[in-house]
């Protein structure tokens, strides 16, 4: 069967990360005459998305889910979608979407595929506890990515590193986009807030793999010296599909104790780093995570992890730190550098602008991606 002329459809884990990490770059393909579909795990985004003019498929599975016979069935139902529409191309996100999508765009021979991975994680954060599930994916990565119409996108040095080491994919297949990019014009330079209290966030989902645990017990350690001149401030929803997910009964007992406030999702994110002074984010590993490259445009030093995806914004000394995963004392002290020197602040969040213009421009990811889109593949 023939592939409909300039159609895409995104395949991704759900419908609010759509909107977050994608929205951008399916706007521009529709300003260029793309028919766009988006096929995701629905929640309450659908209208959202359809206000735009893209059309919404829903994605029968979680992504937490591993019933091997649900698991067929979300195969089939790609395997229905693609024969269908027979997109000129799909841009699968996230991993069930590129582990399922590879393979039944291979069977179709889809003359476009592009697989996006945010981040290894769940590959490699608990490889030695998931070691059959790991070795299962990796297997039918091995299998789905044996496509001469497949480029592969990934976020930073390290989950580049780790797919070239499957040696299934050419380099010529492999592309390295560092982020899903940021407004620099929405998110523009501020100034630090004129405020007796220094603000310390950390924005992110809130599941134990973002370093949570450590951020909190810093907190306690701080909150103890400087009082309530600092405020802590965990910025975030719960996702309890995750199963690193932080219960709402711990998080309000955080609350409770008066060291650190969860505040919950914030839709209005440049507020909340205007209104913040430091921007921490301890966790594990990453693709590239967003909240940190729009923390660098707006201009505030950042402390996190010597992790991959997370040592791809921070410069050592230059705009912020970079601490060992997990441990708490070198964290706390990081801050409290921070915390005690206004001028390093400043210095830094000049830094962290300067970083973001030259490396996470929107629209220097969505010409990239383009180029991936339109070169020819044969």
């Amino acid at each position: 069967m023939k592939a409909n002329n300039k159609t895409i459809l995104f395949v991704i884990n759900v419908d609010w990360f759509f909107l977050s990490h994608r929205l951008p770059l399916a706007l521009e393909a529709m300003k260029k005459g793309y028919k766009v579909y988006v096929c995701a795990i629905e929640t309450d985004k659908r209208e959202e998305i359809e206000t735009f003019g893209f059309t919404f498929i829903s994605l029968p599975t979680s992504r937490s889910g591993m019933n091997i016979f649900n698991e067929i069935k979300v195969i089939l139902f790609l395997y229905k979608l693609y024969k269908m529409l027979m997109p000129s191309i799909v841009h699968h996100v996230g991993v069930k979407p590129v582990t399922y999508g590879s393979i039944v765009a291979k069977v179709l021979k889809l003359p476009k595929v592009i697989c996006a991975l945010s981040g290894m994680g769940y590959l490699f954060i608990n490889k030695k506890s998931n070691m059959f599930i790991h070795w299962i994916v990796l297997s039918i990565f091995k299998y789905g990515f044996k496509n001469p119409n497949l480029r592969f996108i990934l976020q930073n040095r390290d989950d580049l590193t780790d797919i070239k080491n499957l040696q299934v994919l050419k380099d010529s297949q492999l592309f390295l986009i560092r982020g899903s990019g940021v407004d620099l014009d929405h998110f523009d330079f501020n100034e630090l807030p004129n405020s007796n209290i220094i603000r310390i966030i950390l924005p992110a989902r809130l599941l134990w793999d973002k370093g949570i645990r450590e951020f909190v017990e810093s907190a306690k350690i701080l909150k103890h010296k400087f009082g309530n001149s600092v405020e802590f401030a965990l910025v975030g929803g719960v996702d309890s599909e995750n199963i690193s997910s932080i219960s709402e009964s711990q998080l309000e007992l955080w609350n409770r104790e008066g060291f650190v406030k969860w505040i919950g999702f914030q839709k209005n994110m440049k507020e909340v780093f205007i209104s913040s002074d430091i921007v921490v984010l301890p966790s594990y590993r990453e693709g590239l995570p967003k909240s940190l490259i729009e923390a660098c445009a707006i201009g505030r030093p950042i402390i996190t992890t010597d992790v991959p995806g997370c040592r791809e914004v921070v410069k050592e000394g230059i705009n912020g730190f970079l601490v060992p995963p997990k441990d708490v004392n070198i964290l706390a002290k990081k801050i409290e550098t921070l915390i005690s020197n206004i001028e390093l602040r400043k210095k830094m969040g000049l830094n962290s602008r300067n970083i973001a213009v030259e490396n996470f421009s929107i629209n220097a990811v969505i010409e990239k991606t383009f180029e991936i889109y339109e070169e020819s593949f044969i």
